[in-house]
């Protein structure tokens, strides 16, 4: 809702219980425990016919009291102050005492009129408590090239990190890249041999794309499996590299800045900003501090020659977190640890959340333990936000024709050059023109965006061109078709023509609220920071994308039975064309939100 009126989350106190003891003062968690559950918990109905809201107070309050439940709901809607009445209409008790609490048409008017003043942030009020937030996410490894599983990281992470900037935080967004380990001593000292002029940065042949190396890095492997002078020179390159040996040190940057060169141009595409890069080689030095810490306080244990902790409890229970390996090499787990350490310590995070496939949950679970084990995350909430497999529409994994994984480059590429071919094909041939050019760009990328990020992202999703691409249901076309439709009507309002530029009118006017399509357009678009609020909590960005479509939909039906530019008077256009703009603001604001672009004109 917005700023006039806010709403407590679901599951959250709206004020503090009146002890049921008479006062005294209780530490038992249990007894605490039972206390909250009898606090009153107000939720958005699962059904409109409910109203807008529901609260159970009284049916948790029936044990305790000794009384009927509807009594209590009856007690409580008696006991509400009276400005209750500038929000809603008369509570209703439905079933065995639920309360349900429907908006009025005055909050509605007002909250609309507000909201068209407020065009940036549409009255949904920053966190009272903001945090400093880190959102580690996309992470593509040095020397190969980014494919479609780097694709929901990237974009969910960046969705994440945008809903936790608008909600007031100070997010600190990292880019674990893969960019340490020994398969890189094994690449320098192959590199000297093939192509030495990429360590020197010489141009032309010496010149290489990342696509080049992926090669290489084969070849590479290769000759270290069958050469076995090779392979000790390459073991040789890892301790040189890990050394700081400055020759190797400069072929691994070179790695590096070939393979930057490449995602960053991804990122450019996918419109990905401010994400910072902090790979595994930055956490380097800290790694033996981790080891010799966790083992001072007694949770690090030698174990068949490894080093490992017990996060389940005694040592033997349960699986351990090896944070060493045998050769004294460090892993994935001990960087990870080092991280958490440096983000809470040096970043002082105070939320840490990881957007990775769901397949590393275990990974991170025991990681977490680990550390909140040792004390280093005290207060701090860490969450690791899991995601499913793109498939192909077969249900099988998403691959090319001859079974190699798809370019994450090659896959954006195809989105555009499919949208910009349906363009000319529904104007009935001929070139686009620069602007509509730009338009193939915007609705094909924002296409591949809207469908990874309308899943629930803990499901797998089949990848499809013609389903993402299409204008019905609840795809990114659509979405910005039913966009500039709303700008054609402003147009018209303002006597333009559907060539010029956009003029916004004034907010403020009064919104008359009398057809029941206006009722549900504006009880629809106040719930806008509730749901803002919803996915900055609970990290489902679909949740936004099936408000944004509901919100087309309900936007399309008032538009049908609510003539805009011919409505019968001018207060009646003014209100209209209120609820028009602020549906448009909302429209841009969640797709902004999302990462996507939006036009004027399709």
């Amino acid at each position: 809702m917005t700023k006039a009126f806010i709403t407590q989350p679901a599951n959250q106190p709206t004020n503090q219980p009146t002890p049921i003891n008479g006062g005294d003062k209780d530490n038992n968690k249990d007894d605490n425990k039972k206390r909250l559950n009898l606090l009153p918990r107000i939720t958005p109905s699962t059904n409109p016919k409910f109203g807008d809201y529901q609260c159970n107070a009284a049916l948790s309050l029936t044990k305790p009291l000794s009384l009927p439940p509807r009594e209590i709901a009856s007690t409580i809607i008696s006991s509400l102050p009276p400005q209750t009445t500038s929000y809603f209409e008369e509570p209703e008790i439905a079933g065995p005492g639920f309360i349900n609490l429907r908006l009025s048409k005055d909050y509605l008017s007002r909250a609309i009129t507000l909201m068209s003043l407020d065009r940036s942030r549409l009255c949904v009020n920053p966190t009272p408590t903001p945090q400093l937030v880190v959102v580690d996410y996309s992470s593509p490894n040095i020397a190969k090239e980014m494919h479609v599983g780097h694709l929901r990281s990237t974009i969910i992470g960046h969705t994440i990190g945008n809903i936790l900037t608008f909600l007031g935080n100070d997010v600190k967004r990292f880019n674990h890249v893969g960019d340490w380990g020994t398969q890189f001593g094994m690449l320098v000292e192959h590199i000297k041999d093939v192509n030495p002029g990429l360590i020197s940065g010489g141009g032309g042949e010496d010149d290489v794309e990342v696509g080049d190396l992926v090669e290489v890095y084969k070849s590479a492997k290769k000759r270290f499996d069958e050469d076995e002078s090779f392979k000790k020179r390459a073991r040789e390159g890892v301790v040189k590299l890990q050394g700081g040996e400055e020759e190797s040190l400069k072929g691994w940057r070179r790695l590096c800045e070939v393979s930057r060169k490449e995602y960053g141009g991804i990122y450019d595409t996918l419109g990905i900003q401010g994400l910072e890069e902090r790979g595994e080689s930055y956490y380097n030095d800290l790694l033996p501090n981790v080891v010799s810490e966790l083992s001072e306080i007694g949770m690090a244990v030698e174990s068949e020659g490894a080093t490992v902790v017990w996060t389940s409890g005694e040592e033997g229970e349960g699986t351990p977190l090896l944070i060493r390996k045998t050769d004294g090499g460090y892993n994935y787990a001990t960087t990870d640890l080092a991280a958490i350490k440096q983000r809470v310590e040096v970043e002082k995070a105070e939320r840490i959340v990881y957007v990775t496939d769901s397949g590393q949950g275990k990974h991170f679970e025991g990681v977490f333990k680990a550390a909140e084990k040792a004390g280093w995350t005290d207060g701090v909430e860490m969450t690791h936000v899991g995601f499913g497999l793109v498939q192909g529409e077969d249900g099988k994994k998403f691959a090319t024709r001859s079974g190699e994984t798809v370019k994450l480059k090659d896959l954006l590429d195809e989105a555009v050059s499919r949208t910009r071919d349906d363009m000319i094909e529904r104007k009935g041939g001929g070139e686009l023109t620069e602007e509509e050019e730009e338009t193939a760009r915007i609705v094909g990328i924002g296409a591949v965006k809207y469908a990874d990020l309308s899943m629930n992202r803990e499901s797998n999703y089949k990848f499809s061109y013609s389903r993402m691409l299409s204008l019905q249901g609840n795809t990114a076309p659509y979405m910005l078709y039913a966009r500039t439709r709303v700008c054609s009507i402003v147009r018209k309002a303002q006597g333009l023509k559907e060539t010029d530029e956009m003029v916004w009118p004034e907010g403020g006017s009064k919104v008359i609220l009398d057809a029941d399509e206006e009722i549900e357009l504006a009880r629809h678009i106040v719930k806008f920071g509730d749901i803002i609020k919803q996915v900055g909590r609970d990290l489902y960005p679909n949740i936004l994308c099936d408000y944004l479509f509901e919100l087309s939909q309900k936007f399309s039906t008032f538009y049908e039975n609510c003539p805009v530019n011919q409505a019968e008077t001018e207060e009646l256009k003014k209100s209209r064309l209120t609820l028009a703009v602020v549906t448009n603001d909302v429209l841009k604001k969640g797709m902004d939100i999302l990462g996507i672009e939006v036009v004027e004109r399709m």
